[in-house]
């Protein structure tokens, strides 16, 4: 009997492949990281956590440019950006000459 060529080399159908692929709850987990970094970072540590949250979200809206993209990403993505922004004017204003931000 002749063995075929593929017969035995994966055991699981998802054992290499498929494990990390970006269609599954990777996206959907780090567009929840993305907001969770995005909110606290309002509070605390807006300067690493706004651009955390801007990469999280990026990331999980994936390479494409056209189609649907999952609102928590977007969310995540814009609130990073205001993050950032907000803790950059406050670092400018704590860094200038006088009492308040202006």
């Amino acid at each position: 009997m002749m063995a075929s060529f593929n017969a035995g080399s994966r055991k699981h159908p998802r054992s290499r492949g498929r494990t990390w692929s970006r269609t599954g709850p990777d996206r959907a987990t780090l567009a929840v990281v993305g907001l969770v970094c995005a909110v606290a970072g309002f509070f605390v540590l807006g300067i690493v956590l706004g651009p955390a949250a801007i990469v999280c979200g990026r990331l999980a809206m994936g390479r494409t440019r056209a189609g649907s993209r999952p609102v928590p990403a977007v969310v995540a993505l814009v609130l990073g950006v205001i993050d950032t922004v907000l803790a950059i004017i406050w670092l400018a204003g704590a860094a200038s000459p006088g009492y308040g931000m202006f």
